[in-house]
């Protein structure tokens, strides 16, 4: 469903980004108190929501005199696994057929959507211990490698490496500037929430 355009001046963007940005984390993300956590000492608001795509996204909240009547919805996501253990397993073949492609139906949904995606892995070395064969998986380091490297060519935008305590600082970055070349570029409709979700 295509909505009204929107534009902004450069002064317009700085101040709903100071003002209205703000977090959505999807309602089955599990043990993210350490991103939450952050998001708190930043000051930056966040909401649980149901999202389809990710464990978090970022919205503009209403903002009637800027001609902005709800919420904006952004084609923007982020999945975040805790760990290289967790990613295998996501990733692996040898695990049960439904469940190993999980992540990559999500993927590949999020694109189909047109929606960008980035990936954060709480283990900040861990393409060595993919490498390595340092995880926990009879998922071999070569398959792991080249099945990831295959998701990240074909769905994902950016794939970050990180400690878990740089979680929620990456998680807002990617967001936030995402958003951000959103509205400076005029990509943003006024659409129902559900034709993003």
């Amino acid at each position: 469903m295509e909505g009204i355009k929107l534009r902004f001046t450069d002064s317009e963007i700085n101040k709903l980004l100071k003002e209205n940005f703000k977090i959505l984390f999807d309602t089955r993300e599990q043990v993210n108190d350490h991103v939450l956590a952050y998001f708190d000492s930043k000051k930056i608001p966040y909401k649980r929501q149901k999202i389809d795509e990710g464990d978090y996204t970022a919205i503009i909240t209403a903002r009637p005199e800027m001609g902005i009547p709800r919420d904006l919805y952004f084609k923007v996501g982020v999945e975040r696994k805790n760990s290289v253990d967790e990613l295998a397993g996501n990733l692996s073949e040898k695990t049960d057929t439904r469940d190993d492609i999980r992540l990559e139906r999500e993927l590949m949904r999020a694109k189909a959507k047109g929606i960008k995606m980035f990936l954060i892995v709480e283990e900040f070395n861990g393409m060595n211990h993919i490498r390595n064969n340092d995880y926990r998986s009879l998922y071999s380091p070569k398959a792991f490698e080249g099945k990831l490297s295959s998701i990240q060519d074909k769905y994902l935008n950016d794939t970050i490496f990180c400690n878990p305590e740089d979680t929620g600082r990456e998680v807002f970055r990617k967001l936030y500037y995402a958003v951000r070349n959103f509205l400076k570029e005029g990509e943003v409709d006024i659409v129902a929430e559900e034709s993003i979700s």
